[in-house]
């Protein structure tokens, strides 16, 4: 956009331009005259031009007066000249073209005459005394017309936006990043809308040469004659993005779901239980996308990152191609439903569940599932993890049962700490119904055929802003639109693209985290057994798979520290995953990895060892007891006389607690909060507060 176009002069787009601050807005010490001056700079063109040709006129006198020769040239270069200016201001407004074409014809004529009669013969010194201040002042009222004291536009002349129906658009403010430009628009109010600016998005793009969902907008919440369009001309997306490996590992499920990047480089996330501090309700997500467009490859992403969580439990459906996608998950999910009647048993299972965990979840007094739920409770109980519930190839479960199928369980399982989703191609009224689509808040849309199936999923408030999943088609694997809770609305129309996960990342995650990950609980276990029979209770638990270059033994072979700095390999010599290289190296000289599930062989020696000294509790000590295992353990410390500790000093009696290092460390942190310890310079190190004082 030209300077006109944005409706903000060329001097006030820059912050350190004189012209706009000069030194007496830096403090500096300019006077007057220098303040008049750097004023007067933006309208001195015009007078200069004027003045020049005044000052010209008497040389040319000098050389050409009376001259038929000089007479004829000059009178050809004033109408050339003439006649050049109004071809050239054919792309700009008739106004300022006609003004442009005036000015140059007033201004050669007069030349002309003066070169050849002299500047002061006849009338031509009153007309140049009237007619150049004159001409030089119309300039400078269109340009204080077109420059009002809040830098904005009045002017008609608009260029690009009146071509694309946007006249009296201002441009308030231009950002420009690397790949993206942003321009805030004034609307005309009562004239235009945001709705008026969607419409627009086609030929903007079309104007700027660049993609259909290249060119999106945002409006303003609380002004509705405000809007914001952003141009992204590149496509940063274009390379595969290789799965990074987990970013939560060993972590909660409340934490969030690293599925891929925005075009700019941010996470793209969602979360699955809902927060009432963030204001973010629990999550049912609708997958949608053409075959071919990436949709089962990001929901096997996710899904990869779940499993590495430490309080939650998936069950998951594909009765249309079975093993086909949801294979290399199989050894990390509590109950696979892979043909039709075992996914009509998990329907009704999770129908059974909703009313019992939610009764569990009142009895304890919590008002939604949060991450204390899945630990263990204060009279002993076992705790109970969030339960995701995934249908693949949703399209076939609904036409073989019922279009409202899910329509029940996605209005209640909210509140039991349950997350519903459906992944399918076209989620069309023919495939599922109104009342079950009201009830997915959440959608991530894939490439899809055409604009109508687009909005089957994607909000009015998306598609507005520019999000055309359309224009990919299956031409583009991976990359979609996120529209979820806690997502914000800006980022709605942000094309994001999903990870590429590797089939081995999934098998290492199923063996690094098996004894990370939750088991059911006893009361969804209850329920569904009720209501599922032997669908569920003899449910297929798929063996872990033999991982290439995994030492020897089965209990060396994998393990996990409970930290959040990756995988490791207990014996310490294996050779590990290459972070670098996303994948694993081999070990030729180790041996078979064995099967931990299998059945050890005979005892024929038995070795008595020396007995531990300390060694994990006979049951798991409940929250408040492990907590004050922590209270004792600090006194031992300051009865040994020290005065300062770290979190390590605790973690090393881990096993006294029942908990994970995590935990420990949080507890460690709520000692400071508490007053107990006490922060010291050195960071990870803190002073222990003397009891009495502490009390006192």
């Amino acid at each position: 956009m030209s300077a006109t176009n944005q409706g903000v002069h060329p001097l006030q787009l820059d912050p350190n331009h004189p012209g706009q601050y000069g030194q007496y807005g830096r403090g500096g010490g300019g006077g007057v005259g220098e303040y008049l001056l750097d004023r007067a700079k933006p309208y001195l063109p015009p007078w200069l031009l004027a003045g020049g040709t005044g000052i010209l006129s008497l040389p040319a006198y000098a050389l050409w007066g009376g001259s038929a020769a000089a007479s004829a040239g000059l009178t050809l270069a004033s109408v050339g000249l003439t006649a050049a200016t109004w071809w050239a201001g054919k792309s700009t407004t008739q106004q300022r073209r006609l003004h442009s074409a005036i000015t140059v014809a007033a201004g050669t004529s007069w030349f002309t005459a003066a070169a050849l009669a002299g500047p002061a013969s006849g009338p031509l010194g009153s007309l140049y005394l009237i007619g150049a201040p004159a001409l030089a002042a119309t300039w400078n009222i269109r340009q204080i017309l077109r420059v009002n004291a809040d830098g904005q536009s009045n002017s008609p002349d608009k260029g690009l936006l009146e071509k694309v129906g946007l006249a009296k658009t201002m441009v308030t403010s231009a950002k420009a990043a690397p790949n993206k430009a942003t321009f805030d628009l004034q609307l005309p109010p009562g004239e235009l809308t945001p709705d008026d600016v969607a419409k627009a998005l086609p030929r903007l793009a079309g104007a700027f040469k660049v993609a259909r969902n290249a060119v999106r907008m945002t409006t303003d919440p609380d002004d509705s004659s405000r809007a914001t369009v952003t141009v992204v001309p590149t496509d940063l997306l274009k390379n595969t993005v290789a799965f990074p490996g987990p970013s939560s590992p060993g972590g909660s499920i409340a934490d969030p779901i690293v599925v891929g990047i925005y075009e700019d480089g941010t996470p793209a996330m969602l979360w699955f239980p809902g927060d009432p501090r963030a204001g973010r309700n629990a999550m049912h997500l609708i997958v949608m996308g053409m075959t071919g467009s990436g949709k089962s490859e990001g929901g096997i992403t996710v899904l990869g990152e779940v499993v590495t969580r430490r309080d939650v439990i998936v069950w998951a459906s594909d009765p249309a191609k079975a093993e086909q996608t949801l294979g290399p998950l199989l050894p990390s999910l509590d109950w696979a439903a892979l043909d039709m009647n075992a996914t009509k048993a998990m329907i009704e299972a999770l129908r059974a569940s909703i009313p019992a965990r939610t009764a569990w979840l009142a009895k304890y007094g919590y008002k939604q599932w949060e991450p204390a739920c899945a630990e263990v409770q204060a009279d002993g109980s076992p705790g109970m993890p969030y339960l995701v519930a995934w249908f693949e190839e949703a399209a076939k479960t609904i036409r073989e049962t019922d279009d409202d199928v899910f329509t029940g369980i996605a209005q209640e399982a909210r509140s039991a700490g349950i997350s519903l989703v459906i992944s399918l191609q076209r989620a069309s009224g023919t495939q599922v119904s109104t009342d079950s689509r009201a009830s997915f808040g959440s959608s991530w849309v894939f490439g899809v055929r055409d604009e109508r199936d687009a909005g089957f999923a994607l909000p009015d408030e998306a598609l507005d802003a520019g999000a055309a999943p359309h224009t990919w088609k299956d031409k583009k694997p991976g990359y979609s639109y996120l529209v979820a809770n806690g997502v914000p609305e800006t980022f709605w129309a942000t094309p994001a693209r999903s990870y590429l996960t590797p089939t081995e990342y999934l098998h290492w995650a199923a063996v690094t985290f098996a004894d990370v990950r939750s088991a059911c609980d006893p009361v969804t276990a209850g329920a569904a057994a009720r209501a599922a029979g032997p669908a569920f209770t003899k449910r297929t638990h798929h063996p872990l798979p033999v991982l290439p270059g995994a030492p020897a033994g089965p209990v060396a072979a994998v393990g996990w520290d409970g930290e959040e700095d990756g995988p490791l390999y207990l014996d310490g010599g294996a050779d590990g995953m290459d972070e670098d290289e996303g994948g694993f190296e081999s070990d030729d000289e180790g041996g078979e990895w064995v099967d931990p599930e299998q059945e050890l062989p005979p005892v024929h020696t038995v070795l008595r060892l020396g007995e531990r000294t300390a060694g994990p509790p006979a049951r798991k000590l409940t929250k408040g007891e492990a907590q004050q295992a922590m209270v004792d353990l600090l006194a031992e410390f300051e009865d040994e006389g020290r005065t300062e500790v770290a979190p390590a000093d605790f973690m090393e009696h881990c096993d006294r607690f029942g908990r994970s290092r995590s935990w420990v460390s949080g507890e460690v942190s709520a000692m400071v909060l508490a007053g107990r310890l006490r922060e010291t310079e050195e960071a990870g190190r803190y002073e222990v507060v003397p009891a009495d004082q502490y009390a006192a």
